[in-house]
């Protein structure tokens, strides 16, 4: 905020206080301050330096009659300077004020609108009343420092809460990421298992029927018919998974300078909502970008970003990497 503004916002009249910062050489707010409680009685010098004189007419004294006209023109004006307006007049609160500016800017400030002219010139400061006025100043620039200081520290706060929470999301995205990873890999060795488990079973099977061949053959016996392939089910093998219905879309992004961004988007929300939100973060001036996922990999084309997140299989969670096109 300007020196102008601060001293405006003040209730100083912005031409006393472009005045006073021009006159104390731009030191700052409180030398400007100080001169305007200083010189709180004063007019602001009008731009036009030019005076007019009036040069004085010797009085003719023919006759006594043109005397006492004289006399009886100079007692009316005399009566009417005593009636000149030597201020304005707030008819609501009984304010007085001596230019237009500190009017209308009383006006901006109550909403008082009936104002009137007023011989009664308005008093000087005194020195009790300068020296509560600056304290009060001073007390009101303190409060808005405190004001501003306080808005940071909230900001700075709600930065930090932010911050953690988004640590916090991506490290529960990392360990779920991590827990499905190790249940394919559980039951990709679990289905070898059985797989290897009926084999055997299979061979041990062929080599009876082998031998029961054999020996009948050599006794002169009808061979018996061999025995049914063993079909093993093991007890333990994983059950179908029960289909469930999704409305969110978790999606874990790494951008390209290595940081990683959480977001949570609705599962019918198209492709192209996660690039607008990529966009934004990175802002106006980036370079163009792709996406595209690891496991499996695909890259995504410009339809793709047509189509909604459920049915690109980022349900209910998905990680995207942010790749730098050509």
């Amino acid at each position: 905020m300007s020196d102008i503004q601060t001293l405006v916002d003040m209730g100083f009249p912005k031409e006393r206080a472009e005045r006073a910062l021009q006159v104390t050489n731009n030191k700052g707010v409180e030398a400007a301050m100080e001169w305007l409680l200083a010189h709180a009685d004063e007019d602001i010098p009008s731009s036009s330096g030019s005076s007019s004189s009036v040069q004085q007419q010797p009085l003719s004294d023919d006759t006594s009659t043109e005397a006492a006209a004289i006399a009886a023109a100079a007692s009316t004006a005399s009566d009417d300077s005593a009636q000149v307006a030597k201020s304005l007049k707030c008819d609501e609160c009984g304010k007085l004020f001596k230019s237009q500016d500190e009017v209308e800017f009383h006006a901006a400030k109550t909403q008082h609108s009936s104002f009137s002219e007023s011989t009664e010139e308005k008093k000087p400061l005194t020195e009790e009343e300068r020296k509560a006025q600056l304290a009060l100043l001073e007390e009101k620039m303190k409060r808005k420092r405190q004001e501003r200081e306080d808005n940071d520290k909230k900001e700075a706060q709600e930065r930090e809460r932010l911050r953690i929470k988004s640590g916090k999301d991506m490290l529960e995205a990392k360990r779920k990421l991590e827990e499905t990873e190790m249940k394919k890999v559980m039951d990709q060795r679990r289905r070898e298992k059985m797989e290897e488990k009926a084999a055997r079973d299979r061979v041990k099977a062929q080599i009876e029927s082998d031998k029961a061949a054999r020996k009948a053959k050599m006794s002169g016996e009808p061979a018996a018919p061999p025995p049914a392939p063993v079909v093993v089910t093991p007890t333990d093998a994983p059950k179908p998974a029960v289909s469930k219905t999704y409305t969110n879309a978790r999606i874990q992004i790494r951008m390209m300078d290595g940081t990683t961004l959480v977001e949570t988007f609705d599962a019918k929300e198209q492709l192209s909502a996660v690039r607008l939100f990529v966009q934004l973060k990175l802002g106006s001036a980036s370079s163009p970008f792709g996406l595209m996922t690891s496991f499996p990999k695909k890259v995504f084309t410009g339809d793709d970003f047509d189509i909604s997140l459920e049915k690109l299989g980022l349900v209910p969670s998905a990680v995207l990497i942010v790749t730098k096109t050509p």
